[in-house]
C-alpha cells in the first residue's frame, strides 16, 4: 500500500524553514527599529544573525556528490 501524504505535509516540509527564517528576520528588523538599546538591541542582533549564519553555513557547505 502506498504511503499517503497530506498536501499540508509537503507544504511545511518545503516552506517551513524559509518561513521561520523570514519571521525571525521580520521580528529582528522590527525590534531594531523600535528598540532603544539594551535587551531590544540584543534581541535584534540575535534574530538577524541567525538567518545570516544559516545562509553562510549552507553557502560554504560542499555540494553532495551525485
Amino acid at each position: 500500500m502506498k504511503d499517503q501524504h497530506h498536501p499540508h505535509q509537503g507544504f511545511w516540509r518545503m516552506w517551513g524553514w524559509p518561513i521561520v527564517l523570514g519571521l525571525l528576520t521580520t521580528f529582528g528588523l522590527i525590534s531594531a527599529l523600535f528598540s532603544d538599546g539594551g535587551l531590544g538591541d540584543i534581541l535584534a542582533w540575535i534574530t538577524l544573525g541567525i538567518p545570516v549564519v544559516v545562509c553562510v553555513w549552507f553557502g560554504w557547505r560542499k555540494a553532495p556528490a551525485r
